[in-house]
């Protein structure tokens, strides 16, 4: 994180006085050492807050949780589950593609794997951690950002209404216990890993379900084959 935070504002707004608070102080101490010491950090400084910057609070109608970003190279940009034009689909989106053809019955005109279209029509696609060493899966949690985005998550909770909560795995699911389930949707099943995704992702039906949950409250449904 650079000195200056550039965040949306909305986001800016509700999560402005969360970067003075002490764990915040720590986290950004953290990445400072991280990268003196020579330590490549995913994802860009100025993608960190992507899944915020592209989906302002007001526009937020689904929200799906992701662990920490991609550790590789050129794959993380910010929004969980997404990786950078011209990169190929890592195998857990793969297999949330197959099951969005299967689910709407119709087929991906691309083969990007850059959610970034879902966001801009109001997927919030957050991971619990937004940064990572490469190379390193997990090596950032416990840092810091699992209580910054506990805050978002109880933020849209709290203020919003309708919303859809997808959660995929375990990880998700404890992360999403804060959601109330009588104001929002929550969808659930196994993580879409190919260690997983056999056991009750594939089939799940997250997609449609989203859509006839958002326009039953008179919103309009995500567009999921639109991907870029």
């Amino acid at each position: 994180m650079s000195d200056q935070i550039q965040l949306e504002k909305s986001w800016r707004t509700l999560l402005g006085s969360e970067f003075e608070e002490s764990y915040m102080v720590q986290l950004k101490a953290f990445l400072k050492k991280e990268k003196s010491a020579r330590k490549v950090i995913y994802p860009s400084g100025d993608q960190i807050f992507s899944a915020l910057d592209s989906t302002p609070v007001a526009k937020v109608r689904v929200v799906i949780v992701g662990q920490d970003p991609y550790h590789g190279l050129g794959q993380a940009h910010g929004l969980c589950f997404s990786v950078q034009p011209g990169i190929p689909r890592p195998p857990s989106l793969v297999n949330i593609c197959k099951e969005i053809e299967s689910d709407l019955g119709q087929s991906f005109t691309s083969d990007s794997g850059c959610l970034l279209p879902w966001s801009e029509q109001g997927v919030l696609l957050l991971n619990s951690v937004l940064t990572v060493e490469h190379g390193r899966a997990g090596s950032h949690q416990g840092q810091g950002w699992e209580k910054f985005t506990d805050r978002i998550i109880t933020l849209l909770n709290d203020t919003r209404e309708h919303l859809v909560f997808i959660l995929w795995g375990n990880y998700a699911l404890k992360k999403g216990a804060i959601v109330d389930s009588k104001r929002h949707c929550v969808l659930s099943s196994p993580h879409p890993s190919p260690l997983s995704a056999h056991r009750g992702f594939f089939g799940c039906r997250h997609f449609s379900e989203t859509n006839a949950y958002l326009t039953s409250h008179g919103f309009d449904p995500i567009d999921w084959l639109h991907i870029s």
